[in-house]
């Protein structure tokens, strides 16, 4: 099958689409220029390290900038790695196409069929849940269910057993919540297939063929590397190195767990932005599979949160008023990635950072360099208008629920507020968040008063319906179904 490395997530061939997105908007990168905006605006946002690595045209330019660590002041360098949090998915989910590209896994079949022992508190929906509803978040498994299940390769193994009894945020293929369950129980189903821990499966499989050298998954790995710790701190002040380098168990992998250059994630995204095909020419993924991976299946309600229109499988899915695109966010204890791909014109954007204002960063440079590179013209930050809207609070008040989250809502005086409280086996994870609600549209609130966690300055919560009628609201991209 011929390589039209133009061609967009619907499968349309535009090879020249690239060349004259980046001759309209201004050539190649201008190092230097990129080096000078990301020192100014690290220290402007108090971030103590970052590396950037930009694809343009097949290949990939490095930057760093700051230290990894303010205690020792060790310097970021472009080889340096970091935490990637959720971005890990992008890397669980390519293994799960490879498999099933191969004909070893069927993405509709039942999971059961893989792992008979996979339950959950709901045993007719556990019956119908698809490697294609857990590659989308649209499976109806929660988020947040935490479970160290120790440090042996039988990790995940013991982490869908202790799953069993875990419910549901909404019911199967009824609206999307995002899942780091589902993307663990996903690495489970690799190791079945594979026979191999997940850890070796993504190595054999995926990082050894595209030479991805400066790519891991365990701590241990790591120090093998220049690799950066996490900051903590308030806003607006100079972050302190976190009390841990790391807080996730082992299990944590599929979901949580890569350790990664900003140069080796850039080159996982171009893989994907040439047709499945590593640097060198080593084929890893079909044509076929890659775009199937960017082909919208859910449009989602919350689309502010990770600035996401939809979500393809394992891709966060972005239109940039008409320019489509696509990527991956994560978090860790202090420290932030962000990955953007734009198809048509061949761009591909890796920032890592380590702690401070890393959104904010992320924000205004990303703003920059995509209207640069790819014409694209990023939407203004979240905020509520200048004139609020009116709005009747009476539809929406009431409890909303899902695993290990209370969310109430309330009316005083004609203002909404919400109060968001962890319950059963997330009780001692935070102490409650009182939220007072902006209107931005009847249905859509700035939420303020728990600070710049989902969004640069106001968090999204989004009421919607499920399929079945349902009143919910998305709290942090996670369905939570009305109860009362």
């Amino acid at each position: 099958m011929p390589n039209n490395v133009g061609r967009d997530a619907q499968g349309n061939g535009n090879p020249e689409g690239k060349r004259e997105a980046r001759e309209s908007a201004g050539g190649k990168p201008d190092l230097a220029h990129w080096q000078r905006r990301l020192d100014v605006l690290r220290a402007k946002h108090r971030v103590p390290g970052a590396a950037l690595a930009v694809v343009v045209d097949g290949a990939v330019h490095e930057l760093a900038s700051g230290v990894l660590h303010r205690g020792t002041g060790v310097t970021a360098t472009t080889d340096s790695v970091f935490q990637m949090g959720s971005i890990a998915k992008i890397y669980t989910a390519t293994l799960v196409m490879q498999l099933a590209e191969a004909g070893r896994l069927d993405l509709d079949a039942p999971v059961v069929n893989v792992l008979p022992e996979f339950s959950v508190a709901d045993p007719e929906a556990a019956a119908v849940i698809t490697p294609r509803l857990l590659l989308s978040h649209t499976s109806g498994l929660t988020c947040d269910f935490t479970h160290d299940s120790g440090r042996g390769d039988d990790c995940l193994a013991r982490y869908v057993e202790a799953a069993k009894g875990v419910a549901l945020d909404c019911p199967p293929g009824s609206a999307i919540s995002y899942s780091s369950v589902g993307y663990n129980v996903l690495g489970r189903i690799v190791e079945v297939v594979t026979g191999k821990v997940w850890d070796e499966a993504l190595r054999d499989l995926l990082l050894a063929p595209l030479g991805l050298t400066r790519t891991m998954t365990l701590p241990e790995e790591a120090l093998r590397f220049r690799a950066a710790m996490g900051h903590l701190g308030e806003p607006g002040q100079d972050p302190e190195p976190a009390p841990s380098w790391d807080l996730m168990p082992r299990s944590a992998g599929p979901y949580g767990r890569v350790i990664a250059s900003a140069g080796d994630l850039a080159r996982l995204a171009l893989m994907h932005l040439e047709g499945g095909v590593g640097q060198d020419g080593t084929r890893v993924l079909s044509r076929e599979s890659v775009e199937l991976m960017q082909r919208r299946v859910v449009d989602t309600p919350d689309k502010w949160t990770v600035s996401s229109d939809g979500w393809g499988l394992g891709w966060t899915l972005y239109d940039w008023n008409g320019v489509q695109g696509y990527g991956h966010d994560g978090a860790s204890i202090g420290q932030y990635g962000y990955l953007r791909v734009v198809p048509s014109a061949g761009v591909a954007i890796a920032l890592l950072t380590n702690g401070g204002g890393a959104r904010e960063l992320y924000a205004t440079l990303y703003r920059e360099l995509l209207a640069e590179l790819a014409g694209v013209t990023v939407p203004e930050p979240f905020a509520p208008p200048a004139e609020p809207p009116a709005v009747d609070f009476a539809p929406l008040v009431g409890t909303y629920r899902r695993e290990g989250v209370v969310i109430t809502v309330t009316e005083r005086d004609g203002a909404g507020h919400v109060l968001y409280e962890f319950v059963d086996g997330m009780k001692d994870f935070s102490e409650p968040l009182r939220i007072d609600l902006l209107p931005v549209t009847e249905t859509v609130f700035a939420g303020t008063g728990v600070g710049a966690a989902f969004s640069e300055d106001y968090m999204p919560v989004v009421f919607a319906t499920l399929d079945d009628g349902t009143p919910c609201v998305y709290i942090g991209m996670r369905c939570g179904p009305k109860v009362a």
